[in-house]
């Protein structure tokens, strides 16, 4: 079913921390890697963080919306956020178990939160992607929620709300959250720093960031919902490589990217990128429409590097990934 976890075989690849870790290398050497930042007097600095899960609702554009956030123990300061996007026919709660990004925000140190969607679909919920077709090929009907909106505009409600850092907030997300992830990287550049869609990567037109975003997608090679060479529902005509060598274009890379193999994946990247940003896609061997880990996959394996690594840790790879890209403020 769309937008949920399908049975697969689990690959055996390294962490792709190993590789992340010479972009924050390169970052720091030009002076470039993100820093905690000082508080300020921002709205949501002015008291110290309390940490926990909460699920709250916000209101946007008339209609009241469900948003569940954690914030780990231990923050000072500005700290990072990233948005957690569910897939079609799910929710927040199911993404949030789902993606595991809980665990991942206690060991990092930044605030997550799970927005839901609010067009009715199956069990749970579908995203209006602009000009993008519903699952099932139909249009999002009349007057359906501007999620772009909403979604850009609860990073302002989560900054008068929490000590958030505007210049490292970023968004990752699902299948269906993915494609809108991949919208908001075109509409939404001025809000988040990078993105990192998970088996959903699409390249929408028009797309006229603002800057170059940094792109990090991880895709299944054998997903059966949204087929890794295309070809699929209307919403998915075109292959993923195809998706990240157009956001390689959009970005300003060199045209020919260079491609790393271990066991059970394919890292392709392509750097030369403007205003710092790079692109890079995980291609995983025989899996299906899945989060790669996902939450049964400890941490202690975000610090085993080596060839047979028996899982692939998506969270510590995307965390590592956002982390050397911080947006640049004036």
């Amino acid at each position: 079913m769309p937008g949920r976890h399908q049975p697969g075989r689990r690959p055996h690849p390294r962490d792709l921390r190993v590789v992340a870790a010479v972009t924050v290398a390169a970052m720091a050497a030009l002076g470039l890697a993100a820093s905690p930042a000082v508080a300020t007097a921002r709205t949501g600095c002015s008291a110290p963080a309390t940490p926990g899960t909460t699920t709250t609702t916000v209101s946007a554009g008339g209609h009241p919306r469900t948003v569940i956030v954690h914030v780990p123990a231990g923050t000072t300061g500005m700290v990072p956020l990233v948005l957690d996007l569910h897939g079609s026919q799910s929710s927040a709660a199911a993404q949030e178990g789902f993606s595991g990004m809980d665990a991942t925000a206690d060991a990092d140190g930044f605030v997550v939160a799970y927005p839901q969607a609010l067009l009715r679909a199956g069990s749970g919920y579908d995203w209006n992607v602009p000009g993008v077709p519903l699952v099932g090929g139909k249009a999002a009907p009349k007057g359906a929620p501007d999620d772009v909106a909403f979604v850009t505009g609860l990073v302002g409600d989560l900054e008068h709300s929490h000590c958030i850092d505007p210049a490292r907030v970023y968004v990752t997300g699902f299948s269906g959250g993915a494609r809108m992830a991949s919208q908001l990287a075109c509409d939404a550049s001025g809000t988040f720093a990078a993105v990192a869609p998970v088996s959903g990567l699409r390249h929408p037109t028009p797309c006229r960031p603002a800057r170059a975003v940094p792109v990090l997608a991880f895709h299944g090679t054998a997903d059966p919902v949204d087929p890794y060479r295309g070809h699929g529902e209307a919403y998915w005509t075109y292959s993923v490589p195809r998706a990240a060598a157009m956001w390689g274009a959009q970005d300003g890379c060199a045209a020919k990217p260079t491609e790393q193999t271990a066991v059970g994946y394919t890292l392709t990247q392509y750097t030369g990128c403007r205003d710092g940003a790079s692109v890079e896609l995980a291609s995983i061997t025989g899996e299906g429409h899945e989060w790669p880990g996902g939450p049964h996959v400890g941490k202690a394996l975000t610090d085993v590097l080596g060839p047979q690594s028996d899982a692939l840790d998506a969270n510590g790879a995307m965390w590592t990934f956002f982390a050397a890209h911080p947006r640049a403020t004036s």
